[in-house]
């Protein structure tokens, strides 16, 4: 069932999940090794779930917690959770070892490193991602080449370079992007490390999604601690990379129960949107230069890997306007008095701004109804990145950009 509201430029997809079946990738166990690898590199620390209480209560919830990724290694996002795993996992392969039994610092020791001198990673990125796997190919100490689309800021261009990668901005959209740097390192004999999957094309971008976990095993474990299990998390979809991560995770975790699983996406973007909306069970592309402040979710095309995750276990796809990721914005940065301030980018800040639509907003009621949201609910959020745009973020906390939609009288 579709439930549009044009007045908001605004659609809800919503479904009953259809299968109960674990998916093996994405075990307890699993996570346990992942993590295991990530508190081996320098810098790691949990990053903060922040309890957002005096939101909560305002909004007439129970719990609203924001995982926020906006300090993770010092590179504002959560990306290189997955860049960092998947290429010490191919570094190994190449070495003919397994990466549980070695540690981090033989990966990057002397011996290592001349024997690895002439590999060349490659990827293409609308930022986070693309840093993540110049910050992992900077510790390694080989290179990287890392391929934009067009329209990309200044910013997220000068943060990838500062770890020593080539950066090659493209006039293409993502998704040509990713076909480009395919080729290059086709041509090139370079090392693909792409966070989406197509068919031939699945062992690395699985790896990337496997190192996501990281961020939602801290957030699960963070949660045991207070004694909270959520009824509802909310999760961003660009590739569907994250968001599958996600839901599998948190299912594996409470299989006999688990929390609702909402997706959002860009209007302009939305591809796990059209994919479960056309009903047949396979994934959809959409097309066109896939505009949206979402920077991070402005992806065409589903990971095919991570589809049949996304295709049966949520319960509610949105796609939105830039307007949702704005007002997250500035409601994290401007909280109620008592509650923390919190840094989003604009791909991290559209589940808080749609959650203010859900409670506050009656032209939203059926959909909240439908998603059972009320008293008793306990809400999970993910902030994945700061303000890897400050350009953008100041002209949207300063100056109203992209302001709020007035509800209809």
């Amino acid at each position: 069932m579709i439930k549009e509201i044009p007045y908001y430029n605004f659609q809800a997809f919503f479904q009953t999940p259809t299968t109960k079946i674990i998916p093996k990738n994405f075990t307890e166990e699993v996570a346990g090794r992942v993590f295991e690898f990530h508190k081996q590199l320098p810098g790691y620390r949990p990053t903060e779930l922040v309890a957002l209480k005096e939101l909560a209560q305002y909004w007439g919830v129970d719990e609203i917690f924001i995982k926020d990724e906006s300090t993770r290694f010092g590179l504002r996002a959560f990306k290189v959770l997955g860049g960092s795993y998947a290429v010490a996992r191919l570094i190994c392969k190449e070495l003919g070892i397994r990466l549980e039994d070695t540690d981090y610092n033989y990966l990057v020791s002397d011996e290592v490193r001349e024997r690895i001198k002439d590999m060349t990673l490659t990827t293409a990125t609308d930022g986070n991602h693309g840093r993540g796997i110049a910050w992992a190919a900077e510790q390694l100490g080989i290179k990287a080449v890392i391929y934009m689309p067009k329209g990309t800021v200044p910013s997220r261009i000068d943060n990838i370079r500062s770890h020593g990668a080539t950066v090659e901005v493209t006039d293409l959209n993502y998704d040509d992007a990713v076909r480009l740097a395919n080729d290059m390192a086709t041509k090139h004999g370079w090392h693909m490390i792409q966070d989406t999957a197509w068919e031939g094309y699945e062992e690395i971008p699985l790896w990337i999604m496997q190192g996501y976990m990281t961020m939602c095993k801290e957030a699960l474990e963070q949660m045991i601690e207070k004694k909270v299990e959520a009824t509802h998390v909310f999760v961003q979809a660009g590739v569907g990379a994250l968001a599958a991560a996600v839901v599998a995770c948190i299912s594996n975790k409470y299989r006999e129960n688990p929390p609702l699983f909402i997706i959002m996406e860009p209007n302009n973007s939305a591809c796990v949107f059209a994919s479960a909306a056309a009903g047949d069970g396979k994934p959809h592309a959409v097309t066109g230069d896939l505009e949206t402040i979402m920077a991070g979710l402005a992806c065409g095309e589903v990971n095919t890997f991570g589809w049949p995750i996304l295709r049966d276990r949520p319960s509610c796809y949105v796609r939105c306007d830039n307007y949702v990721a704005a007002n997250g914005i500035r409601i994290l940065a401007n909280p109620i008095c008592g509650d923390k301030a919190i840094e989003a980018g604009e791909s991290g800040s559209v589940g808080i701004g749609l959650l203010e639509l859900l409670t506050t907003n009656d032209d939203f009621a059926e959909i909240k109804e439908n998603l059972k949201i009320g008293a008793n609910s306990k809400i999970l959020l993910f902030n994945t990145e700061g303000a890897t745009d400050p350009v953008n973020y100041r002209e949207i906390l300063w100056h109203g950009k992209y302001p709020a939609i007035s509800p209809k009288k």
